[in-house]
């Protein structure tokens, strides 16, 4: 059976379009996942990224009450706008030590 140039790319384009489409549904399905009340869920990984911070002092942060967290299938997750806050916390003490 031989198929000629022409019909394989008809064939290839079809197919990549497929994996395209499966592809954005996975991210929408993935963000979905990652997400509680609307809002973006971050991983440990995440939020050490975000922060520049050791494992250590995340946890330092959870276990003074600083970071709120949600535990998940034994997953920790911390909402987005929570790390923000913490960093406007985190800033604004900064600046009023510095003043003092």
């Amino acid at each position: 059976m031989n198929i000629d140039r022409i019909e394989f790319i008809s064939w290839m384009e079809r197919i990549m379009t497929r994996f395209d489409i499966l592809s954005e549904k996975l991210k929408e399905n993935e963000n979905e996942l990652n997400s509680i009340d609307g809002e973006q869920l971050l991983d440990n990984q995440d939020v050490l990224q975000l922060l520049k911070i050791s494992s250590r002092s995340l946890q330092r942060y959870r276990s003074d009450k600083k970071l709120p967290y949600y535990t998940i299938s034994g997953k920790l997750y911390y909402k987005l706008s929570d790390v923000h806050q913490l960093i406007r916390d985190s800033f604004s003490a900064g600046c009023r030590r510095s003043y003092q």
